[in-house]
């Protein structure tokens, strides 16, 4: 498996890569493609023809979390395969996978939106769109989890001023049931996939665990939404001591405090755009069937 980062808050030094409050990342499992997230601009798209990345031929583009600095290049995208069949150019339509809420309105008072910049009907028009509350494979060996169980007190979420509109209009609290993540089971133990983390990193790794059948966790990639000292970030750092990671690829929402806390218990390493991982391949024939 290969993960790239083609979006985050801060790009790696060597590079003439740009960076943006914002997140995208593609996995290579199994001989499929699947971009997670898409940034807030179209920034997924010119990074991508920086890194020799082909958006053309994505399996499928999964989408975390209905806030805009994860779904505000899925724009862009629908714009790039609408001027490719226009032209003529080869390419084929991925399928976007997400919870049934991620493409709703999410009013924050003040600001009148901070979700999609585009609506179900929009995004139908142009690529097909599987919706799931469960875990979904998309390889035999990457699953996205669908709505992660919340377990730990600690990471209880409070929505604050945080609104979502429901299909029918009702306005609700927006206790962000739609957060998900990946996870690949390579031979080393899990590689967790998040976006933001909104339903807490260790409701996240207990979920993936159950449902991949498998303990051992190797890495954490993606923004795990911990800024301050407190409840919540003790913790997480309790509960990430006892995991033995070979390494935690913290980004994006993730605050420098709570990194330097991190790096007290966990392998923290630097993230960034342009960073590329790679983990050992798992045959496809080797891995349990994946549970809710």
């Amino acid at each position: 498996m290969r993960a790239t980062v083609i979006v985050d808050n801060t790009a790696l030094y060597d590079g003439p890569l740009r960076a943006e409050h914002g997140y995208a990342i593609l996995i290579e499992a199994d001989g499929k493609k699947v971009l997670f997230d898409t940034g807030s601009s179209d920034l997924v798209v010119r990074n991508s023809g920086r890194l020799g990345i082909d958006l053309f031929d994505l399996d499928a583009i999964v989408l975390s979390h209905g806030h805009s600095d994860h779904t505000g290049g899925l724009y862009h995208l629908l714009r790039l395969y609408i001027e490719a069949a226009m032209e003529g150019t080869a390419h084929r339509l991925p399928r976007l996978v997400g919870h049934p809420l991620c493409l709703r309105p999410r009013p924050r008072p003040p600001l009148a939106d901070i979700g999609p910049l585009l609506d179900e009907e929009v995004v139908r028009r142009v690529l097909p769109v599987e919706f799931t509350t469960g875990p979904l494979p998309l390889t035999p060996n990457l699953v996205c989890l669908g709505e992660i169980e919340r377990r730990f007190p600690f990471e209880a979420f409070d929505p604050g001023a945080r609104r979502i509109v429901m299909p029918g209009g009702r306005v609700e609290p927006d206790g962000l049931i739609d957060d998900t993540s990946l996870a690949y089971r390579s031979p080393a133990g899990l590689v967790v996939v998040t976006g933001c983390a909104h339903a807490g990193i260790c409701n996240t790794v207990e979920y993936a665990r159950r449902c991949c059948g498998e303990e051992r966790v190797a890495d954490i990639i993606g923004g795990l939404h911990l800024r301050e000292d407190g409840e919540q970030l003790r913790g997480t750092c309790d509960y990430l001591r006892g995991l033995s990671l070979s390494a935690l690829h913290a980004c994006h929402c993730t605050s420098l405090l709570a990194k330097v806390a991190l790096a007290r218990v966990a392998p923290l390493a630097e993230t960034g755009v342009g960073l590329r991982l790679e983990y050992p391949d798992r045959h496809s024939d080797t891995g349990a069937p994946f549970s809710g």
